[in-house]
């Protein structure tokens, strides 16, 4: 009777645990509609932004007009400033794993670290890797909460605290696929790879490129030199701003497949322990049989 007992215990255990991860993976699922609504919504302003950004600088070159602006002038990499865009809470399966895995692989040397999400502040404390900053961001990654964090990375990048800005983070491909990516920013040297990126995931690029094989000339309000003043500035938040929408939408497709696979394991242990249980039962059923058989033939 105590294994019959142990095993219900068990059985209702299991029912409680498989009750919370069919919440999880239902909030999951719903949070993880509206981040990806949000990233889908915001490639095609990046990819514009870079688009034009790419733009502007032929123009000026064929016109001769030299590009004078910190962002595109290339350094040697001595101190890399890495953005780590990680999660909050676990339970989003290998994740957070991945990306920590790939930042141990590739980046070797000086470098300097600023994290988003408790797992990055974690794995960088525990690494004994050099932490300029931490920040917590909310579910909807409003661009006003990313503010301080996007000062920082620039006046130190401009002080020459350090002469890179990469973005490690982990890439919404689709609801199964999450490749964690270290994309670099500054300084910008190739535009057109950024571009490449952008444009595989938005429908319709064709139309949003064709500003540079524009060949009429441009006029720039107020000068060329402001307009490259101020874009190169802007390019860098929108794109970490889209970044960590990608991050986002990520962090909850994993969390919802992870909780989902966590509901189907407790289903399959329910019904193992239930034929177990049964078994139980029928055996202790059929010994009462045998002992009251046994004692009326006596």
């Amino acid at each position: 009777m105590s294994n019959l007992r142990d095993i219900r215990r068990r059985i209702k255990s299991v029912k409680n645990t498989r009750q919370i991860t069919r919440a999880m993976q239902l909030v999951s699922s719903s949070k993880m509609k509206r981040a990806q609504d949000a990233a889908v919504a915001g490639r095609p302003y990046a990819l514009l932004l870079a688009a034009l950004l790419d733009t502007v600088g032929e123009k000026l070159e064929l016109s001769g007009v030299s590009i004078q602006h910190p962002f595109f002038e290339k350094r040697e990499p001595n101190t890399r400033g890495i953005l780590v865009l990680s999660t909050d809470k676990g339970l989003c399966g290998p994740l957070n794993t991945n990306l920590f895995r790939k930042i141990a692989d590739e980046v070797a040397g000086s470098a300097k670290f600023v994290a988003v999400g408790r797992k990055a502040t974690q794995y960088i404390s525990r690494t004994k890797r050099d932490l300029m900053a931490d920040f917590t961001i909310s579910d909807k990654a409003g661009f006003g909460e990313i503010r301080p964090m996007l000062k920082l990375l620039t006046e130190a990048y401009l002080r020459g605290e350090i002469d890179t800005i990469e973005v490690a983070y982990p890439s919404f491909v689709n609801v199964l696929v999450q490749e964690p990516v270290i994309q670099p920013l500054l300084p910008i040297v190739d535009l057109r790879e950024v571009l490449e990126q952008l444009k595989k995931r938005v429908k319709g690029e064709e139309s949003m490129l064709s500003a540079r094989s524009d060949a009429r000339e441009m006029t720039f309000e107020p000068t060329a030199e402001a307009v490259l003043n101020e874009l190169p500035g802007l390019y860098v938040n929108v794109i970490i701003h889209q970044l960590l929408l990608e991050s986002r939408a990520a962090e909850y497709c994993a969390r919802m497949v992870a909780m989902k696979a966590a509901t189907d394991n407790a289903s399959n242990l329910v019904d193992d322990l239930t034929l177990d249980y049964n078994k139980a039962r029928q055996a202790a059923i059929t010994q009462e049989i045998l002992e009251i058989s046994a004692a009326a033939a006596s």
